[in-house]
């Protein structure tokens, strides 16, 4: 740690290798962010040995005597690894996202498929299982593997779909129906979520 005096004796030692390191706590906090604990900074670590560390050292040293050295992200990138290791900086377990209960997710997604044909706004959603748009919107997907909006666009493709089986309505005419604003957006959104026009998927069905 900074202002600690380090002595030390040797005897019978006929070369020296040393390698040292100075680092700035705040930027490494910043770069570190989760799980980095700014006091493990200061407690010395004397008289030990980690034949990890000792290797990430010599690449370090190495690049330093590199008369053309690589890229700075190289050296950057073996410092923080180094740092890492020798503050056991772990990442912090993922939070698992609570989901919604059984009526929450039904009455949602009942809405939805009755709505979607429509832009439907969070709030509408949030409201009626009575949870905070951002609370609805993490449990929404918790339950579902993705977002309203997404879960809102497959419907309304599926809608689309029977729309396409059931009537002899001209794509364009589908399309404004559907509430996308033109046959391109149509087309568009109907080839990314079902893997080709809808033009071909037509044809395929009939």
């Amino acid at each position: 740690p900074a202002d600690l005096d380090v002595h030390a004796e040797l005897s019978n030692v006929s070369f020296v290798r040393h390698l040292d390191l100075h680092f700035d706590a705040g930027l490494l906090g910043a770069r570190l962010v989760q799980g980095f604990d700014p006091h493990g900074l200061l407690d010395p670590h004397l008289m030990f040995e980690d034949e990890r560390l000792l290797a990430l050292a010599r690449l370090i040293a190495a690049e330093c005597d590199n008369p053309d050295p690589l890229h700075d992200l190289y050296g950057e990138s073996l410092v923080l690894a180094l740092l890492t290791d020798f503050l056991k900086v772990k990442r912090e377990p993922v939070r698992k996202r609570s989901k919604l209960a059984s009526w929450q997710l039904r009455v949602a997604t009942d809405y939805i498929r009755e709505h979607c044909l429509r832009s439907i706004r969070l709030e509408e959603l949030a409201e009626l299982t009575n949870l905070s748009q951002s609370h609805f919107s993490h449990a929404f997907k918790a339950s579902t593997g993705v977002p309203p909006h997404q879960w809102q666009m497959q419907a309304r493709i599926d809608r689309v779909k029977d729309l396409m089986m059931r009537t002899d309505m001209a794509l364009t005419d589908i399309a404004i129906a559907a509430g996308f604003s033109d046959q391109a957006h149509f087309s568009r959104v109907f080839r990314k979520m079902v893997g080709v026009s809808p033009s071909v998927w037509q044809k395929i069905r009939q």
